[in-house]
């Protein structure tokens, strides 16, 4: 997880729910205004036309969004907030048209040491966006690199701006990747793949990152977010608790075996029937209407 100072270096040396925010749409996406800010690290607000959609910005960009540990105390506390939050069907995640976030905060893990990372759980605070129930969808512009990279894996969907670079450079520094890169990654491009981003820490543009399937679709730099949050909004469309056992679903296919992926996919398929959400879904298709879901 590369600090943004380390990234430049390589990249020119080798690779050359707070209700009092307040979010006004532009040409070139979303602006926070805030007169209590909640947090240093990062903005919220609730978004889309039924304002059912959290979306958090990653906001230190002196430093392009590095992750230090108080923005990642925040980020679980938003992300969990809005897990809870009953009027809430997707999360986004977001940064600037810089940097989604440059990497890991170098400065603050430099003296770490084996013992103290070991007794601390460090990194452990990246857990609150694993266990998440709801669909996090990640809108990355600019440098997604080390932790960067890893925090946009850890959403369910990454739908990224034309200009976007992925990368984990960890390599570069001495390190590896520590908070999913080397397992997340593979799953996602493939082995050979993710041995060549992780061994070299070359970066891929947006356009790479969607042939291999890293990412879903690339925008326009200005209309990511509006188009992120109308996904958001499309997924808010379903019945909340069948959107949560499809992700579920998903996810399993990735930590288990093929014949058990199947077993779980199937038990969650009948568990769907003793739902009122089920009933209703099939019901108003037979009647030719729209379902009018109830979140049990």
């Amino acid at each position: 997880m590369a600090s943004m100072g380390v990234v430049s270096r390589i990249f020119l040396g080798k690779n050359v729910i707070n209700k009092s925010r307040v979010a006004v749409v532009s040409n070139t996406g979303i602006k926070f205004y805030s007169a209590a800010p909640a947090y240093e690290n990062i903005k919220i607000d609730v978004v889309g036309a039924k304002k059912n959609v959290g979306l958090i910005q990653l906001h230190r960009p002196k430093a392009l969004n590095a992750l230090c540990k108080p923005l990642f105390v925040e980020l679980g506390k938003a992300v969990n907030d809005f897990d809870a939050d009953n009027n809430i069907a997707a999360i986004i995640i977001t940064g600037n048209e810089k940097a989604f976030a440059a990497g890991a905060d170098i400065k603050e893990m430099q003296n770490n040491t084996y013992s103290h990372n070991t007794k601390e759980g460090f990194l452990r605070e990246w857990e609150d966006i694993s266990n998440c129930g709801k669909p996090i969808i990640a809108a990355v512009n600019g440098f997604a690199l080390g932790g960067g990279c890893e925090l946009a894996m850890l959403c369910d969907i990454i739908y990224a701006g034309e200009k976007a670079k992925f990368g984990q450079p960890e390599i570069n520094i001495g390190t590896i990747p520590g908070a999913g890169g080397t397992q997340r990654l593979p799953r996602y491009v493939g082995k050979s793949k993710a041995m060549e981003i992780v061994l070299t820490g070359n970066f891929i543009d947006a356009h790479e990152a969607e042939k291999m399937g890293l990412v879903s679709r690339v925008f326009p730099v200005d209309k990511l977010l509006e188009e992120t949050i109308k996904l958001a909004e499309r997924i808010g469309t379903h019945s909340p608790l069948i959107v949560k056992l499809a992700k579920q679903s998903v996810n399993q296919a990735y930590e288990t075996s093929l014949r058990a992926g199947l077993q779980f996919e199937k038990s969650v398929f009948y568990g769907t029937f003793a739902t009122e959400d089920r009933k209703e879904g099939m019901t108003a298709f037979v009647e030719k209407r729209a379902p009018s879901f109830k979140n049990e």
